[in-house]
């Protein structure tokens, strides 16, 4: 089973919000980095240092797995 650290998790929020910062009066995330954010929060909440990938919704895991792909590339 694959695992997505906290650490990792928040890499991921701030690099979608360095390519896309947040918009608007209501300062909005753009959609990576608010997929992500809930499952962070929840972590941060439940003092969780790994979720299992599969647990993330699908929208979730094309954010991480595009920065994952994006940052390991040579």
């Amino acid at each position: 089973m694959l695992y997505v650290s906290i650490q990792e998790l928040e890499a991921a929020i701030n690099y979608w919000r360095s390519q896309s910062p947040a918009e608007g009066e209501e300062l909005r995330l753009c959609p990576q980095a608010s997929v992500l954010a809930k499952p962070y929060a929840l972590m941060i909440v439940q003092g969780s240092q790994r979720v299992p990938m599969d647990v993330l919704d699908g929208a979730a895991q094309a954010a991480i797995q595009g920065f994952q792909k994006i940052t390991k590339a040579p």
